[in-house]
């Protein structure tokens, strides 16, 4: 039996259901594999009285320190974040709260390794409490974690430091792992597990059936990210304001909220334009299914989920060349790669809306990446970190 301590940051609860959901989705996959047991640490950071009381935090300090989630055990205890400081000190107040923590839990549950999900602050944390409690430590990078991070002074040498002291690293793609690299991380301890798609959920339907329950007549773009600079909604909206008749959705909420709607005003769009606010990620299937392209103009992306939940559903993206773009990209029919820039993407847009790639042919791009792939490709990981620690071990005592 492998016993796996999951650290995550970003983790969904009741307050943010979509928050992290990739992660709760790989860690389902893992614990349903036979010879798994495991259990969720997800650390909420709460600000000191009296900024715990307003916002979104007073929501945070409300949920339960632990409870049952989708059949998976999961801890929720707090540790402070201190406001303005970029960052410098949660990895050390993530350490102080979970050490008493981890010590009740492994009474119960002898953990063989720490798995964390996110790099900051869980990937420090963790090898800080990898050490105390004399088990191996595996840190995943997603992406925006390297991309802010890991580049910030006040945290990246943290970030990279603790990338040198951990048994093993994983990155979503190719791309990333030489991003990891460059910046001195180990790359012979880097390993890729590719995210996963449920190839059952997303999946093509009757596209004009799809629109018509959506209230749309004409071509339809989708979008998928958080409102935030990142993902570069603007450049999406702009490029659809240039396609006369074409619809644009997205789903998603974040600070850039604002910006955007004063963006589609001024362009004078908003019956073409919707921001959808946070859809539930249970609802994504139709609006990506009824979409004829999936245009997300982001700056810095690991392997994003939402690019591979298109294709399964059909639809082709209109997406930058970063992180694992080329991987995922691996015929015509899957869509263009296209520079940030309005007109690139007007361009690609079209191209898809005039010719559109037959759906099979385009959800033929998803199908290499699975749940289950990711799942037994992890599995096989963590294993074999417990393993050769244990050799270690054996070796030493001889």
């Amino acid at each position: 039996m492998l016993r796996v301590l999951i650290l995550s940051t970003l983790f969904p609860d009741a307050s943010r259901p979509n928050f992290g959901v990739f992660v709760e989705r790989q860690t389902l996959g893992l614990a349903a594999r036979e010879h798994v047991a495991l259990q969720v640490v997800a650390p909420l950071g709460i600000p000191p009285w009296p900024l715990a009381g307003f916002g979104h935090y007073r929501a945070l300090s409300a949920l339960p320190l632990c409870e049952q989630w989708k059949g998976l055990t999961v801890h929720r205890p707090r540790f402070l974040n201190f406001p303005a400081t970029g960052g410098r000190h949660h990895a050390a107040m993530l350490v102080r709260a979970l050490g008493p923590v981890l010590e009740h839990i492994r009474r119960d549950f002898p953990f063989d390794i720490i798995n964390a999900e996110y790099f900051f602050p869980d990937g420090p944390a963790a090898v800080e409490l990898g050490r105390r409690f004399g088990v191996p430590v595996a840190i995943k990078a997603r992406g925006s974690d390297i991309d802010h991070w890991a580049r910030s002074p006040a945290t990246g040498p943290q970030v990279v430091a603790a990338a040198n002291r951990a048994d093993g690293l994983l990155a979503v793609s190719q791309a990333l792992r030489e991003d990891m690299a460059a910046l001195g991380m180990p790359r012979e301890r880097i390993e890729c597990i590719y995210t996963g798609v449920d190839l059952t959920r997303f999946a093509p339907t009757d596209r004009d059936a799809a629109k018509a329950a959506l209230g749309i007549e004409g071509p339809l773009v989708a979008s998928v990210g958080a409102l935030i600079p990142r993902k570069g909604h603007s450049i999406v909206i702009d490029a659809v304001a240039a396609l006369p008749g074409v619809h644009l959705h997205i789903a998603g909420e974040g600070p850039e909220r604002p910006r955007l709607e004063a963006q589609i005003a001024r362009l004078g769009i908003g019956d073409r334009v919707r921001l959808l606010g946070p859809v539930a990620h249970d609802a994504l299937p139709p609006l990506l299914a009824a979409a004829d392209a999936m245009a997300l103009a982001s700056r810095f992306e690991g392997l994003a989920n939402a690019w591979l939940e298109a294709l399964a559903s059909g639809t082709p993206v209109v997406i930058t060349d970063v992180g694992g773009a080329r991987q995922v990209m691996n015929s015509a029919a899957a869509g263009r790669i296209a520079a940030p820039a309005p007109q690139a993407f007007a361009e690609a847009i079209r191209a898809l809306i005039v010719a559109p790639p037959e759906p099979a042919a385009v959800r033929a791009a998803a199908e290499p990446f699975t749940w289950e792939a990711n799942g037994a490709a992890l599995h096989g990981f963590l294993r074999g970190l417990v393993d050769r620690r244990a050799a270690a071990g054996n070796r030493t005592a001889a």
